[in-house]
């Protein structure tokens, strides 16, 4: 689906998820997320024919747990801003970002889009488009009297990792990132090209999730520019680095309601081993988990997140064979030491 092309500015539409105070009104379903993409492109005059509407019909009656127009608690929250996958919708994972908002974040989300089209373009100009588009979310969170814009963070899924190391390597408000899957994973030739995105440069703390079935033999098919380049994990080397390994999940259950709108068959297509759909669903909660422990230690300093960070999986309760973790800190900058010189006579 296309936009029709416009100079200057284009539609962003919004989400903003907040910590509230306990409502009695109806929280959100899935059926009035899928409503959100009627006014995507136009704010104005709704488009009722969004394939959201069909795709997620069997689960349109499922309650998440946001409020509409709640009111929200009085307080200074840092910032996460979510950056979805490919095209994808703002709320393709509003369940992590109602998830933050009851642990203390404000979370802000707009649409995978391209600089002119609906459809987000799979080249820089679209990557650079996204990475601004972050840039612009900062800059209207800071606008909202509970959010706190000296600490940020991005939580990104899929093709949104990119845009998301695009936008940390240009903003330097953003102080941590969460990357579900992210393409910088899979498209290192795409960073390589650009001189001002240095990842071995960077200095922010990052976890990255990856899925349990890439192996040596599939980079095979990684054979076009774009995928070739220096791993970016391994040249992440003056930031923090937590590599969390979840063993049952696929690329696309990463997203909650792309996980969905997928049926028996389009989940068995991308099952992992044995692994089922309620060990999926268990698997997705310990993403979201250990995101909060992520951005709590790192966004809020909080001293028993940190620790809850250095445990094993086991000691923090997740199920055997589920997870497994690997931490790399940060190479500090040592100075050279200085050279001494003695005088003879």
């Amino acid at each position: 689906m296309k936009a029709p092309a416009k100079k200057g500015a284009r539609p962003l539409q919004t989400l903003i998820w907040y910590p509230s105070v306990a409502s009695t009104s109806a929280p959100m379903t899935v059926g009035d997320y899928a409503q959100l993409a009627d006014t995507e492109i136009n704010f104005d005059v709704p488009d009722h024919t969004n394939r959201w509407r069909s795709i997620l019909a069997s689960s349109s009656n499922t309650s998440l747990r946001a409020v509409r127009n709640a009111q929200a608690i009085r307080g200074h929250f840092p910032i996460v801003i979510y950056a979805p996958g490919d095209s994808s919708v703002s709320w393709d994972n509003a369940d992590l970002c109602e998830y933050l908002a009851s642990h203390g974040y404000v979370v802000l989300a707009s649409a995978s889009m391209g600089a002119s089209t609906r459809d987000m373009t799979d080249d820089l100009e679209g990557i650079n488009t996204e990475a601004r588009d972050i840039s612009f979310l900062i800059d209207d969170a800071g606008k909202l009297p509970d959010a706190d814009s000296s600490k940020v963070a991005v939580a990104a899924w899929s093709w949104g990792g990119l845009s998301s190391l695009f936008a940390a390597a240009r903003d330097h408000r953003i102080g941590a990132l969460v990357n579900l899957e992210g393409s910088i994973r899979y498209y290192p030739g795409l960073v390589q090209r650009v001189a001002d995105v240095k990842p071995d440069r960077m200095t922010l703390p990052m976890m990255f999730f990856t899925r349990g079935d890439l192996s040596l033999e599939d980079w095979d098919g990684f054979n076009d520019d774009g995928k070739i380049g220096p791993n970016v994990l391994n040249q992440w080397i003056h930031g923090d680095l937590l590599t969390v390994h979840m063993l049952g999940m696929s690329h696309p259950e990463f997203s909650a309601m792309t996980e969905r709108k997928h049926d028996a068959k389009h989940f068995a297509e991308n099952q992992q081993a044995d692994y089922d759909r309620n060990d999926v669903n268990t698997s997705y909660a310990w993403v979201a988990r250990y995101t909060v422990k992520f951005l709590d230690a790192y966004l809020k300093h909080d001293n028993a997140a940190a620790a809850f960070l250095k445990k094993t999986p086991a000691e923090n309760g997740v199920p055997k064979h589920f997870m497994a973790i690997s931490f790399r800190a940060a190479k500090r900058e040592v100075s050279p030491p200085h050279a001494s010189t003695v005088s003879g006579h």
